[in-house]
């Protein structure tokens, strides 16, 4: 990167190893277990510990742990689970794949997060009709925290559960507490895919601070296969005996993604403060274009998952050629997200647009431009120079 030519790209997400990750990962190779041994755990500890959460349960990435989470909150045909439209598609099927019905609740196109005046618009109607949801999946955008304090006490007055969507947000803030805490939730749901905060290459994770549900959660991982004897339901046979007892999955992680992992998370800190430093430039070199940056509400520290731009004018073909003139500059640029209700698979639901306005709103302005670490400032500068010339 330091040898950056004019036009070399730039993208808009990188994964950062160092020598001290691909050691941790040849020393599993070496000497450990590959899967089912010890680093696995030794990797959810220190995610309990990091996040103030009393379980972790690792998987093989965060579309599993979403699964995982609906089955463990008991989502099965007809029960009904609400999330945000602006979000990776994988918010939405983790219901879908438990036979339970999907909607969306607006969001606020200002932060691209869950808008709760909408949403206690839409519980009040939906207690009216009797149609009210199970669970409840508010999603962290960018690596900022919904209002979660709100959100959980509405979910006292309209009984749903809360599985936090913070695939973007491990070394977030919210309110002094941290994401992951469920302080404000059932379950929390981390993604450690390479373009994220830390990575394990794919793999995800869920912390609840429910023993019952952390058990769950790990049976289920595995095939619904229980090796503990005290917890047989027939008596045991010998040492050698297992049993399954329920109909699960093998969503396991491997001890290679848990040590690559755990490396990681020792730089968790300097990770999120060099997302943040790398924002403040940008919000410094392009406050004077007609953009505008993706708000961070009060009281979050965001992980700074992406660095979004709103174009300030509301065209599609000025958003077209923006996006498509960056892309023709080498510079990686993306959406996140479309709605989800716009995919082909979602058409047959037959959602009503006009319902989401702040989500059609953000998708017409909404732009991902280059953000990770080890971005140098020549780096932003040319991207400044090209959105310059654009807008």
């Amino acid at each position: 990167m330091s040898s950056l030519k004019k036009n070399d790209y730039i993208p808009y997400g990188l994964h950062s190893v160092t020598e001290e990750d691909i050691e941790a990962v040849t020393d599993v190779l070496r000497n450990k277990p590959l899967t089912q041994g010890l680093k696995v755990e030794e990797f959810e500890n220190a995610i309990s510990k990091q996040v103030c959460a009393d379980y972790c349960v690792a998987v093989n990435s965060a579309t599993s742990a979403l699964h995982l989470s609906c089955l463990a909150l008991g989502v099965s045909d007809n029960d009904i689970v609400w999330t945000s439209p602006i979000s990776f598609v994988a918010s939405a099927n983790c219901a879908l794949y438990c036979g339970a019905k999907i909607d969306f609740v607006d969001i606020n196109p200002s932060t691209g997060l869950l808008d709760v005046s909408k949403l206690k618009i839409k519980l009040k109607k939906a207690a009216a009709n009797n149609s009210l949801p199970k669970v409840i999946i508010p999603v962290h955008l960018a690596g900022s925290s919904c209002n979660m304090q709100e959100i959980f006490n509405l979910s006292k007055i309209y009984n749903f559960s809360i599985i936090e969507d913070a695939s973007h947000a491990i070394g977030a803030e919210y309110k002094e507490s941290k994401v992951g805490s469920c302080k404000y939730s059932s379950i929390t749901v981390f993604s450690f895919h390479p373009v994220k905060i830390i990575t394990t290459g794919e793999g995800g994770a869920a912390t609840t601070n429910d023993t019952q549900i952390a058990n769950s959660l790990k049976k289920l991982r595995s095939h619904g296969i229980v090796k503990d004897h005290n917890k047989f339901i027939n008596s045991a046979e010998g040492s050698w005996n297992y049993e399954q007892q329920s109909l699960g999955f093998n969503y396991r992680i491997t001890d290679i993604q848990a040590a690559l992992g755990l490396s990681q998370l020792k730089r968790l800190k300097k990770i999120t403060e060099e997302r943040n430093y790398l924002l403040n430039f940008y919000r410094d070199i392009l406050k004077d274009l007609p953009i505008s940056f993706l708000e961070i509400p009060e009281f979050n520290y965001s992980s700074v998952h992406l660095a979004i731009i709103r174009l300030k004018k509301i065209s599609k073909k000025y958003y077209y050629n923006v996006f498509e003139g960056l892309k023709d500059n080498n510079i990686g640029v993306q959406l996140h997200y479309k709605p989800i209700y716009k995919n082909p698979y979602f058409e047959k639901f037959k959602f009503n647009k006009e319902e989401f306005q702040g989500a059609e709103i953000y998708e017409s302005s909404a732009i991902s431009i280059p953000l990770f670490p080890g971005l140098k400032p020549k780096q932003q500068m040319r991207i400044k120079e090209i959105l310059q010339k654009l807008l």
